[in-house]
């Protein structure tokens, strides 16, 4: 199962979140659950970069199951508010994914 957590400030917003473990909802190049997972959560973090120029804190495994991304502090209002959007953008297509694959996703937020 994929687990991802979502660490929010005292504001609401999102600080960091985590991914770990693997859906194992098909065989090994064919999980649907698992590329869709991935390519929402990695194209966040890329769009944060391209759109927003902002280099998050990114933590990987070598081989597959963790990602962990923590916003830095210190960002211009602006920047702060177009990072939030993107990665709420994320955190829901995330939850789309769970509604609809929830034996293989579990977010906690």
């Amino acid at each position: 199962m994929i687990e991802i957590k979502v660490d929010r400030n005292e504001n609401g917003k999102i600080d960091a979140f985590s991914m770990s473990g693997h859906a194992e909802s098909g065989p090994y190049g064919y999980d649907l659950v698992c590329a869709g997972a991935s390519a929402v959560s990695f194209g966040a973090v890329n769009a944060v970069d391209e759109v927003c120029g902002v280099d998050l804190d990114v933590e990987l495994a070598d081989e597959g199951g963790w990602l962990f991304c923590r916003v830095p502090r210190g960002l211009a209002k602006q920047t702060g508010r177009e990072v939030q959007l993107l990665l709420e953008g994320m955190l829901i297509s995330l939850q789309t994914i769970a509604e609809q694959y929830g034996d293989y996703i579990h977010i906690s937020d």
